[in-house]
């Protein structure tokens, strides 16, 4: 079968490879893949940034953003032939650590877990894929190639879970309004999700015109290209990892507010930064900061849920090129106006 595979650490050593039929040490439950959601962790793991392989094996099958449909599964695994299903990106650490002992392995504390597509476990960027039944998320089939939004839509499910969380330190804390930064897949869909809670939506980004401010405004939320003025915002989900927005949105939370960073950055840029200025609005105005990624199985089924209740019109346009796998290539270029690219296993 065919697969996207990397040389881990090898800058552009990606190629469209064939591949043994995926092991059954993989799981019991055996998926055709139908699509392959693209994004960033995948253009650096393909820089040769980060990325492993598998144990014994030299190259690692990329993707993490996945949908397919049931091809063979147990009795009692919880799913049958013909589901329409994503995959689980992160499984537990063998020892495990009191985070993966209790499901959540999103939050693991010895860094010993593996990912697929990313860290020592094959992905899902292959025209089959096995999995285990406890790391398969059955889907509403009513949103066919739309469930590859899935893996995005649960690290927002997971970053509104925390949020609300921390905010509730305070009893009387009632969140009226949130900024977003960044109209990416991720910043779009923490919008809708916000949008889903009935809360004022503040949109940041750079572009002025096109389809991410139309996206933004079909949620109700106000779109800045620019200025953001006086705003204060109850909740702050910076998904740029842009060190100049970073600093930025520190002056739009308002007290006792919560700031959630879901972008990751590069690294390596030297920023001046007012630590004392910046320790003194976190103490006096009692706000909170703090990181997410990746996302536990409860966050799959809160996106599941999510994605469910969505326009479907509108979750289509955030999918704005679907590549056929014979172009694989195609898929991992920049250009103007991407927001979700995804490789469509279906086309010719």
């Amino acid at each position: 079968m065919r697969a996207l595979t990397v040389l881990p650490g090898k800058a552009d050593s990606i190629k469209l490879d064939e591949v043994p039929a995926p092991p059954a040490s993989d799981g019991d439950v055996l998926v055709r893949a139908l699509a392959l959601g693209v994004c960033g962790t995948d253009r650096e793991i393909i820089r040769g940034d980060y990325g492993a392989a598998p144990p014994g094996e030299q190259r690692l099958i990329l993707g993490h953003e996945s949908l397919g449909r049931v091809e063979q599964a147990p009795a009692g695994s919880g799913v049958s032939k013909g589901d329409l299903v994503v995959g689980i990106v992160r499984r537990p650490d063998p020892l495990p650590c009191p985070a993966c002992a209790a499901g959540e392995w999103d939050m693991c504390h010895n860094g010993q877990y593996t990912e697929r597509g990313i860290k020592e476990r094959n992905g899902y960027g292959s025209e089959e894929w096995r999995i285990d039944p406890d790391f398969v998320v059955k889907i509403d089939p009513a949103l066919d190639m739309l469930g590859v939004l899935m893996e995005p839509t649960s690290v927002v499910a997971k970053a509104w879970e925390q949020s609300l969380r921390i905010g509730r330190r305070s009893p009387s804390w009632r969140p009226r309004t949130v900024l977003i930064t960044g109209a990416g897949p991720i910043g779009l869909l923490a919008a809708m999700m916000g949008a889903q809670l009935g809360l004022e939506l503040h949109i940041l980004d750079r572009n002025d015109k096109g389809l991410k401010p139309e996206l933004s405004r079909a949620l109700g939320a106000t779109y800045h290209a620019g200025d953001l003025g006086d705003l204060k915002a109850d909740i702050v989900m910076e998904c740029t990892g842009a060190d100049p927005v970073i600093l930025e949105v520190l002056k739009h939370s308002s007290p006792p507010g919560v700031i959630c960073f879901a972008g990751v950055s590069a690294g390596g840029h030297k920023t001046p930064f007012d630590a004392g200025q910046f320790n003194r609005t976190m103490v006096l105005e009692n706000q909170a900061i703090f990181g997410t990624v990746n996302a536990n199985r409860q966050h799959y089924r809160d996106a599941a849920e999510a994605l469910a209740k969505a326009d479907r019109k509108w979750l289509a346009r955030l999918i704005t090129r679907r590549v056929p796998l014979s172009r694989w290539h195609e898929a991992f270029e920049h250009r103007d106006g991407d927001i979700k690219v995804i490789l469509d296993f279906t086309a010719q």
